[in-house]
């Protein structure tokens, strides 16, 4: 199974990432992971031959689950995608999470990929509004080459419904 998770931030795709890595049994990949290499010292964008050659190596895979918000050069992932998941909150209840996630990240609660600074968590608002203007608009016409395999969610009740369905599936998947 490989199964494409796309967000703005706050969306909650890498939280829906990890379930489905774990029910499955199956590897997470972040796309953001794929820009940056993660260091102490802080974050170093990779080079796109890098980015590009990380993204290819995690879809050779059998099966796998990818989660991001990256357009364009992700567009080999949608393609070889079996499912690809919008989820497409409101703005509302994805600002609501970015605040939760925030304080559970300076409360230690919540692990991050990132150093959880004021500027960061500012920043995440300037990314979902960016996301719902003009992000989202080319996804949706993007995503209208792959219709078949596209499913929209804007609440929790239909991602939950998918992930039950999905976990009867989990005894179909082909052997790695």
């Amino acid at each position: 199974m490989k199964i494409y998770i796309i967000g703005s931030v706050g969306s909650g795709k890498t939280t829906l990432a990890r379930e489905v890595s774990k029910k499955l049994q199956i590897p997470h990949f972040e796309t953001d992971n794929f820009v940056w290499t993660r260091r102490p010292a802080g974050d170093i964008r990779n080079e796109i031959e890098v980015r590009d050659q990380l993204l290819r190596e995690a879809i050779a895979t059998n099966n796998w689950v990818i989660e991001g918000v990256h357009i364009d050069w992700t567009d080999v992932g949608l393609q070889e995608a079996d499912q690809i998941i919008f989820l497409d909150f409101p703005t509302t209840k994805r600002g609501s999470r970015i605040i939760k996630r925030y304080i559970r990240q300076l409360l230690q609660l919540e692990k991050a990929n990132y150093k959880p600074t004021f500027s960061i968590f500012r920043q995440m608002f300037k990314w979902n509004k960016y996301f719902e203007e003009q992000m989202k608009p080319e996804f949706l016409i993007k995503f209208s080459a792959y219709e078949y395999k596209v499913r929209r969610f804007q609440t929790d009740k239909e991602v939950k419904g998918w992930f039950h369905q999905l976990k009867n599936q989990k005894r179909e998947l082909p052997i790695p």
